[in-house]
């Protein structure tokens, strides 16, 4: 007999409409005799009159059951046997207008022409004979003593990592276990972690994601999965083939226990999350969960059905809606209760917050609702403070609780370094000090007004978005060929400069050059006030070849290439040395510099070791500055001195006195970014007498 799409003749049932997606039903709701495989489930489809689930239990046949209730646009409903590790969709009866399939109907003995839409709140996503599929998961891990090691921003050392390309090359990872989650947890990258010093791992998206039409029609992939499909589920593309065909389940499992070593070892676990847009794209694009469910509510519109799209991905989530805020709520959430995830760093993060007028507003109730958690205002919140929208740019204005993504720090020292270093070169000249000073000093001006302090700055150089570190300091042009875009795509402003040949050269001069000005962005970015953030492969010296968009390439371009040659190992060392030099400045401050001005110092000098008059900070020919830091209950000064001019120059440091008027101790060379780093480091010069300071350098002395 052929069933019809949805069974008339349903009668309520004792199903509630909280919580959402699939959960065990409550207690006192009649169900007390059901069998254990029975479940409340809930979905909120505001744009449909009716919806059914279709499930099928492992070893049984697909079945369907309509869900009977709606209460506030959650339709909802008690099913019997659906068991862990059922596979299910929902089917609607649009209110509206017909929708494109993103993948072939399940056959149900019926022809209602509907997709098989994944749960919202769905713990897993399945792909099999040709469709996805959410998935009915346990919570079932043994976390033993693990707890999240809630490192003070100060001490916070970020790096932004990809979970494939971060093994796929390393020697010493098992080649079953490259580019996975266990992979990532490997002792050998586990060691890696905590010799290199940093705190703090940052992954590329995780959620699932989707790869875009485009891109299957070139034969790629979303590399870097900024295409999120399902806000509960993890990639199973990042598991083990082992645990891929052992199903879901072993998929969480080895997501949980990576993160459980990392935490053993000592390291946060931040995840990058894209709430801003879904893998469903613009009007035409592939439906696979929210479009069927109630598109004009999970998408902004212009009031005419008209996506509102402040992403440049076709779509933007619609946060002036409370359910939308809501789900991504409760998706944090479960990402810290049920992963004991450490943070989370929001990419387009101005999407999220943007009124009923589409303007962003540090007061939405989005930021309002997560500082107010309980569970969320105890991680990391790390907004990438921008989208492509009007008015998007919005760095210092998040509220308190949040750190920025701090791009005018990024443009200072890419612009001081290396665009005003080629301009002086060719003959032109090239800006003050002042810019880079402010980004050192860790933007207060820019955060003033939010009032956060120099805290909230994440500074950083370079981020999976753009050149390399190596590829800064040796392309003047971006090389996005492989992208099949005709090198349209990626910024075209990066600030970077060639050194005087375009990419790979045997040039020692040129090779020599470049080794520095990648020392001086590391260093610049380690001993600057704020929160550092090194991307995956930058302390190697990695390279993509002038790609500064390779969001679609997963190969050799963008894997960590662990060979090592006199030019990785240089830089490896450096890092280590800067990373070492900030937590050894760092011991000796007390627990709540920087970020308390009135017991904090920074003193700027000029070449003479005088107090910098307002002509020097703004005079482009004087790239000289010295910076005396620390704090008056603080057991260690540090002075960084700045020579951004083409000439070695003799400084004068700062004559200092103890507070019996005493004159100040010795000040001790402990880096310089200067080749002569070997020879020079821990000469000791007097307060007030002269060192040398070689061209287009930094020397970091201490007291």
């Amino acid at each position: 007999m052929v069933m019809p799409l949805f069974d008339t003749a349903s009668t309520m049932d004792a199903s509630s409409a909280h919580p959402l997606g699939v959960s065990v039903p409550r207690s006192g709701s009649g169900t007390e005799g059901a069998l254990p495989s029975a479940a409340n489930v809930a979905v909120y489809a505001p744009g449909v009159e009716n919806l059914e689930i279709a499930y099928k239990a492992p070893g049984a046949e697909w079945r369907r059951q309509a869900l009977p209730n709606i209460t506030n646009g959650v339709h909802h409903g008690i099913v019997e046997d659906l068991h862990i590790g059922s596979r299910y969709g929902f089917r609607a009866a649009s209110k509206s207008k017909a929708l494109p399939l993103a993948f072939p109907m399940l056959d149900l003995d019926d022809d209602a022409g509907q997709p098989l839409l994944l749960d919202p709140y769905g713990r897993a996503v399945d792909e099999r004979e040709g469709f996805l599929t959410s998935v009915r998961m346990a919570a079932d891990f043994d976390w033993g003593a693990d707890q999240r090691p809630r490192l003070h921003w100060r001490n916070t050392i970020i790096y932004e990592a990809h979970v494939r390309g971060q093994t796929m090359l390393h020697p010493d990872v098992p080649e079953e276990l490259r580019g996975t989650y266990a992979g990532m947890a490997h002792p050998a990258i586990i060691e890696h972690f905590k010799s290199l010093g940093i705190t703090s791992i940052q992954l590329l998206p995780v959620h699932f994601h989707l790869d875009e039409l485009h891109l299957q029609d070139l034969g790629l992939t979303n590399y870097w999965g900024y295409n999120t499909a399902a806000f509960f589920a993890p990639h199973p593309g990042y598991a083990t083939k082992a645990a891929q065909e052992a199903g879901p389940q072993a998929v969480q499992d080895e997501f949980k226990g990576m993160v459980k070593l990392l935490h053993a070892a000592g390291l946060e676990v931040i995840l990058d999350v894209v709430y801003n847009h879904t893998a469903e794209g613009g009007p035409d694009g592939p439906t696979t969960s929210f479009r069927g469910l109630g598109e004009e509510t999970y998408y902004r519109t212009d009031g005419h059905g008209k996506y509102v799209d402040t992403t440049g991905c076709g779509n933007s989530l619609n946060f002036g809606h409370p359910r939308v805020v809501q789900l991504v709520l409760d998706s944090l959430r479960y990402w810290v209760d049920e992963f004991h995830i450490d943070g989370f760093r929001f990419d387009l993060a101005v999407t999220l917050c943007r009124n009923a007028d589409n303007h962003f507003d540090p007061h939405h109730p989005f930021l309002v609702a997560v500082v107010a958690d309980p569970v969320l205002s105890d991680v990391k919140l790390i907004s990438e403070p921008w989208d492509v929208g009007y008015g998007g740019w919005q760095t210092g204005r998040f509220p308190g609780g949040w750190v920025d993504w701090n791009d005018h720090f990024r443009d200072g020292v890419r612009t001081f370094w290396l665009a005003d270093r080629a301009a002086i070169e060719s003959g032109g000249q090239g800006g003050s000090v002042a810019r880079l000073a402010d980004a050192l000093s860790g933007s207060a001006g820019l955060f003033e007004a939010s009032g956060r302090s120099r805290l909230a700055s994440l500074n950083f150089v370079t981020a999976h978005d753009g050149f390399t570190l190596h590829d800064l300091v040796s392309y003047d042009r971006k090389h996005n060929e492989a992208n099949g875009e005709q090198n349209r795509d990626g910024h075209g402003d990066n600030r970077s400069y060639n050194h005087g040949s375009e990419g790979p050269t045997e040039d020692e001069d040129i090779l020599a050059q470049r080794a520095q000005s990648r020392r001086n962005l590391m260093a610049s970015m380690m001993i600057s006030l704020g929160v550092p953030m090194i991307t995956a492969g930058d302390e190697l010296a990695r390279t993509q070849q002038g790609n500064n968009n390779a969001y679609c390439q997963d190969n050799p371009l963008t894997w960590i290439d662990w060979t090592r040659t006199p030019e990785s190992h240089e830089m490896l060392r450096s890092t280590k040395r800067f990373v070492r030099l900030r937590k050894e400045f760092l011991a000796g401050q007390p627990h709540n510099f920087p970020a308390r001005d009135e017991q904090s110092y920074l003193h700027w000098f000029d070449h003479a070791g005088q107090p910098m008059s307002m002509d020097r900070w703004n005079d482009p020919r004087h790239r000289v500055m010295q910076l005396l830091l620390g704090s008056d209950d603080g057991t260690l000064a540090g002075l960084v001195v700045v020579n951004g001019s083409a000439s070695d120059v003799k400084i004068t440091l700062p004559e200092l006195t103890n507070d019996d008027g005493t004159p100040r101790r010795m000040f001790e060379l402990r880096l310089t970014t200067s080749p002569l780093h070997e020879i020079r480091q821990g000469g000791r010069v007097a307060s007030g007498e002269t060192d040398l300071v070689e061209a287009n350098s930094i020397n970091i002395y201490r007291t």
